[in-house]
């Protein structure tokens, strides 16, 4: 593939998961086309200047949304000796953080709609329904996440 179509997919791919990021997660698209430009660049480490380039972003608003991925630990800042650039990476596990963020506020849920189990005194009822169907559904994820990590 010629360099110039090569860039092209890239950046279309990087379009792919800020969108994903947007839509599921509720991101900017600054931040998640620079998750996507960080899983996909050669080499891993890119400076801010590189990253807001890349991704057509103001130095600004690129600066922000590296806090708040360094912040959360999807990121990490990186440097290298002699060289007096910050250099950012995203971090080897930072899907793992993701997908054991999701599952904690998930199962943090579960325990909420437990405790709304706990207001109905009717036991019967479609509203007692509702919160149950939440509750066992999340509980359910809950528990299966804690019996996978004991296991591991």
């Amino acid at each position: 593939m010629p360099d110039r179509d090569r860039q092209d997919a890239t950046l279309e791919w990087v379009e792919r998961v800020a969108t994903f990021c947007i839509e599921e997660w509720g991101l900017t698209p600054i931040t998640g086309r620079i998750l996507g430009l960080l899983m996909i660049c050669d080499p891993p480490e890119q400076s801010a200047g590189q990253i807001a380039e890349a991704i057509h972003a103001s130095r600004a608003s690129l600066t922000s949304n590296m806090r708040l991925l360094t912040t959360i630990g999807l990121v990490r800042k990186a440097r290298i000796p002699g060289d007096r650039t910050a250099y950012y990476r995203i971090e080897d596990d930072a899907w793992q953080k993701v997908i054991h963020r999701k599952i904690a506020s998930l199962g943090a849920f579960g325990d909420i709609a437990e405790d709304g189990l706990a207001l109905v005194d009717d036991t019967n009822s479609a509203r007692t329904e509702r919160i149950r169907a939440a509750q066992q559904a999340l509980t359910w994820l809950r528990d299966i996440t804690d019996r996978h990590r004991m296991d591991s």
